[in-house]
Order: structure tokens, then C-alpha cells, then sequence
């Protein structure tokens, strides 16, 4: 055999045993389908349904006729859906340890970068989706609503404030994704989001009113209060640079971080 003939042998074997890389949208498409094919991600998905199609009733039912707002039904479907949604996406990032996804996902994508992308993909698209379906609901609820009353409908959120709510849940969704991708456990995680979102709020809030100190410092440490001002359908340039520096140090840092070890840590 010549020097080319082998050279030409050993390119043709490195060549079979190479694997093709998986196109980034087929990963978006596999991480979707494993975003809701578990039974923790279902059963949470179907529990979201049910708080949503409970609440346009209960409005309708239990608010006074001058209450039935489209902004009514907006915050009532809104707020579980908050604290519901960005649970998916942590599940999502966790299942591959908790469930030991992992060992056959990354054996398969060998580059973890790409997976941990795809879904927050998914993540990112999944709060696009359900906040144009909680739209969609409250706007039907209040149609609805004002129709039974006898009223005319109140439509009482602007597009600005449309774009605002949006960005609200998602940042949600990527504090819930940070702490999949810093903790890796699903429980850990769970409990970290919920001590997050509903127990470091309260407490950052009693320490504002008690420490003169940190009421001036908190719209600058506390991702929860910065993102308040969302809620209010403006945002001067303080508020936004209050947002950025918050969400520097609560979501791209531990992210960064997150990512470094994620990268390197043993899979088992």
C-alpha cells in the first residue's frame, strides 16, 4: 500500500467514526418533547390549566361588577402563573441529574453548552406562550365577565404593559433556570426557587422598613423589588439600570458560574 493509499485509509476511518453534530433545532425540538413528557412536568402543566380555568370563573363570581377588568383577570391568572411556569423550566434542567438523563443526553451531545441552550430555548418560548395564552384567557374572561354583569368590557392594559408583564416572567423563568443550573437537583432546586420567590422578598421587605440604610440599597440588591417597577407599565432609566444591575448580580453571574461547573461536573 503507497503513502497516499493509507493516508487516504486513515481519513476514511476517522471519517465513519465521527460523529455527525446534532443541528441546534432538532436539540430545541428533543429538549421541547422532554419538557413535557415526564410526569412531574405533566402533572404540573395540567395544574397550571387548572388554576387558569378556575380563576376566569372565580372573577367573574366573586368580584363587584366595577371591578370586572380585563387588568382583573390579567393579575389573577398572572400571579400563580408567576411562581407555576418557571417551575417547568427548572424541572427541565434538573431531570438530566435527577432522573440521570444526563448520561444518555450527553453522551449523545457530547457538548453540554448546546443542551443547556436548547433548553432555555424551550424555557424562554414556554413563558411566550403561556403569557399569550393568559392574555387570550383573561381577555375572553372579561368579554365574558362584563357581558353577564351588563357592562361594557374595560380593557385596561396598555401594549406597553403587555411587553412589561412578559418581561416580568421571564426573568422569572431565568432566576428558576439559574438555580436548576447552580444546584442540579431537582428538590434543592425547588426549595431554592420558592425561598427565593416568596421568602427573601418578605424579608428584604422587613429589613427596608426597619434599616434606613438598606431601603436605599435594596432597589439596587434585590432582583424582586427592581422588577416591581415592571409591574407598573413604566420604567424610568434609574429603575431599568436598578433592573440590570439586580439581575447582573442575581441571574448572569451564578449562571456564569453555574455554567463553568456544569461544564466540567462528572455526570453519574
Amino acid at each position: 500500500m503507497t503513502a497516499v493509499a493509507a493516508t487516504a485509509t486513515v481519513r476514511t476511518s476517522r471519517a465513519r467514526g465521527r460523529t455527525a453534530r446534532v443541528p441546534f433545532g432538532r436539540l430545541v425540538g428533543v429538549e421541547l418533547r422532554k419538557m413535557f413528557d415526564t410526569r412531574s412536568s405533566f402533572w404540573l402543566l395540567v395544574s397550571i390549566a387548572i388554576v387558569a380555568l378556575a380563576a376566569v370563573p372565580m372573577v367573574i363570581a366573586f368580584q363587584p361588577t366595577d371591578e370586572i377588568t380585563y387588568a382583573m383577570f390579567v393579575n389573577t391568572i398572572g400571579y400563580p402563573w408567576s411562581l407555576m411556569v418557571p417551575m417547568v423550566g427548572l424541572l427541565a434542567v434538573t431531570g438530566e441529574w435527577s432522573q440521570r438523563g444526563g448520561l444518555t443526553t450527553f453522551a449523545l451531545v457530547p457538548r453540554r453548552g448546546r443542551v443547556i441552550g436548547a433548553k432555555a430555548v424551550c424555557a424562554a418560548g414556554l413563558v411566550l406562550v403561556a403569557m399569550a395564552l393568559s392574555f387570550a384567557l383573561s381577555a375572553a374572561g372579561n368579554v365574558a365577565g362584563a357581558t353577564i354583569a351588563g357592562i361594557d368590557p374595560v380593557w385596561d392594559v396598555t401594549a406597553a404593559e403587555h411587553v412589561f408583564l412578559t418581561l416580568f416572567q421571564v426573568i422569572g423563568m431565568a432566576a428558576a433556570f439559574t438555580l436548576a443550573v447552580v444546584l442540579r437537583s431537582s428538590p434543592a432546586a425547588l426549595v431554592g426557587y420558592f425561598v427565593f420567590a416568596l421568602v427573601i422578598p418578605g424579608l428584604s421587605s422587613a429589613l427596608a422598613g426597619s434599616q434606613e440604610w438598606y431601603r436605599d440599597a435594596a432597589p439596587w440588591v434585590d432582583l424582586t423589588y427592581a422588577q416591581y417597577g415592571l409591574t407598573a407599565g413604566s420604567m424610568p432609566a434609574e429603575q431599568w439600570a436598578q433592573l440590570g444591575t439586580t439581575s447582573a448580580l442575581w441571574l448572569v453571574l451564578p449562571l456564569a458560574l453555574g455554567m463553568r461547573r456544569l461544564l466540567r461536573v462528572e455526570i453519574r
